[in-house]
C-alpha cells in the first residue's frame, strides 16, 4: 500500500513538474519571440547574428534537459556524442518516435540548423526563434533543399527527421522523404545517422503531454558513424535516381539498427 501510494505522488510530481517544463518553455519561446527576434534583426552583420542565435538556442535547450532531468522527470542515454559536437557541415537524419526529440538533438549539437514543420512559423511561442535562428520551413521542397545547401555551406550542421512528423508507432516508421539526399547530393556533406528512443514511451504521436508515464523516461540517442554519398551512390548516377538511392539505403541502414538496438519493435 505505501508503494502505491509513493508511486502515486511520484508520478503526480512528475505530471507537476512536467506542466511547469511546457510552461517555461512557452513563456521563454514567446519572449524571445517579442524582445529577442526584434533585437536580433538590428544585429548589423547576418552571420555573426545567426551564430549568436543559434548559441542561445543551444544552451537553453541544455539547460532544460538539465532542469527535466533534475525535477526526475526524464534520464538521457547518449552514445556518440562527440560526432555531433565536431562541427562542419553534416546533415543528421533522424527518426522521431517523440516531441523531445528536435529538444535533446540541439542540446546535443552546438551548431545546428533544422527543417521544421511549415506550422512554426505562425505558432506564437516558436515564429521568432524559427526566424531567428534561420531554421528552414518543408512547406516547399525546392527551396527546402536550397536553403539547406545554403546552411551547410556556412558550416552548420542540419538536423532533418524525414518522416515528417513523429512516428505512428513504436513498430513502424513513416517513409523517409529525399529533401535531405537532395542537399547531401548538392553539397556533398556526410550524413550522420542518428537513432532515437524513449523508454517507457512519452509525448509520442497518440499520447498527450499529461499523459505521463508511471515511471521517468530515458531519452536514448545513438549517433551511428558517419555514411557518405559514394556508399549508396554509384558515380554517375542520374539526380533523381541518385536521390532515391541514397534515401531508400539510410532508411533501411536507419531501421536496421533500430532493430539492432531495440528501439524498434519489429512486427510478429
Amino acid at each position: 500500500m505505501a508503494s502505491t501510494l509513493s508511486a502515486r505522488i511520484n508520478q503526480a510530481w512528475r505530471l507537476a513538474a512536467t506542466g511547469l517544463a511546457f510552461t517555461v518553455f512557452g513563456i521563454c519561446g514567446l519572449l524571445f519571440s517579442i524582445i529577442v527576434f526584434p533585437l536580433a534583426w538590428l544585429w548589423p552583420h547576418r552571420a555573426t547574428r545567426q551564430r549568436t542565435v543559434t548559441f542561445v538556442i543551444h544552451w537553453f535547450f541544455r539547460a532544460l534537459v538539465r532542469a527535466l532531468q533534475w525535477l526526475g522527470v526524464m534520464r538521457v542515454d547518449v552514445q556518440g556524442a562527440e560526432l555531433l559536437r565536431q562541427g562542419g557541415p553534416a546533415i543528421v537524419v533522424a527518426n522521431h518516435p517523440t516531441y523531445l526529440d528536435v529538444m535533446v538533438l540541439l542540446a546535443l549539437t552546438p551548431s545546428a540548423c533544422c527543417v521544421v514543420k511549415n506550422a512554426h512559423w505562425s505558432n506564437p511561442c516558436f515564429w521568432g526563434i524559427v526566424r531567428a535562428a534561420e531554421y528552414i520551413s518543408n512547406a516547399d521542397p525546392t527551396q527546402l533543399v536550397e536553403a539547406g545547401a545554403r546552411q551547410l555551406a556556412s558550416g552548420y550542421t542540419m538536423i532533418i527527421f524525414p518522416e515528417g512528423t513523429r512516428s505512428p508507432a513504436r513498430h513502424r516508421l513513416h517513409p523517409f522523404s529525399r529533401g535531405f539526399a537532395h542537399m547531401a547530393l548538392n553539397v556533398g556533406a556526410p550524413i550522420l545517422p542518428v537513432l532515437m528512443d524513449c523508454n517507457p514511451p512519452a509525448f509520442t504521436k497518440t499520447m498527450r503531454w499529461y499523459d505521463v508515464p508511471p515511471q521517468a523516461f530515458c531519452m536514448k540517442v545513438a549517433v551511428l558513424a558517419p555514411v557518405s554519398v559514394a556508399q549508396y551512390v554509384p558515380e554517375g548516377s542520374p539526380a533523381t535516381l541518385a536521390a532515391r538511392a541514397l534515401t531508400t539505403g539510410i532508411e533501411t541502414h536507419i531501421t536496421d539498427h533500430l532493430l539492432q538496438y531495440g528501439f524498434l519493435e519489429a512486427r510478429n
